[in-house]
This record gives structure tokens, sequence and C-alpha cells, in this order.
């Protein structure tokens, strides 16, 4: 039920108004898109990298990437 507090509003007010509300009640909007996955949770980051023997490479391993 809608009250009219103020004011002498026409009918034509009175119908965009109830039509507004309405629209707004119906949730007829577009969905909300989904959020990416995040790359927390991605199977890649399980995988480790190669292992490269060679002439020096104990000390690279030390290094940050």
């Amino acid at each position: 039920m809608i009250k009219i507090v103020r004011g002498e509003p026409t009918a034509e007010e009175l119908a965009a108004i109830v039509t507004v509300i309405a629209a707004r009640a119906s949730g007829g909007g577009a969905p909300a898109p989904a959020a990416a996955p995040s790359e927390w949770n991605a199977p890649a980051r399980l995988v480790r990298t190669p292992l490269r023997p060679g002439p020096g490479a104990w000390q690279a391993s030390g290094w940050a990437r």
C-alpha cells in the first residue's frame, strides 16, 4: 500500500511511481556476473618448475624467482 504524505500527485504521477516500485520488486534486472575464480586455487600452482641441473645450478636454486 502506498500512502501519500504531502502534495497532490496526478494520476499519471501515481501510475509512474507504482510502475517503478513494481519493477524494482519483481527483480527483473540482469543477474550479477559470476566472479572469476581465484588464481590461488589454480591446479597449475601445484606443479613445480622442472629441475635444471648444470654448472652453478645449486647456487641458482637459492636465488629469488
